[in-house]
């Protein structure tokens, strides 16, 4: 049975972790998305009342 090289396994992991989500950087964009709207309605409520 031979080694396997590092270049192999490294490959190997790195590939695993391809197309699993990131829901650490889902969670930042998701919090920034509501607290934009958030500012977006309050801004509009205090232009037109």
């Amino acid at each position: 049975m031979t080694p396997i090289p590092e270049r192999e396994v490294a490959r190997k992991t790195q590939a695993e972790d391809d197309g699993k989500p990131k829901f650490g950087r889902l969670l930042v964009v998701l919090i920034f998305t509501v607290f934009l709207l958030a500012v977006i309605t309050w801004a509009s409520e205090a232009y037109w009342s």
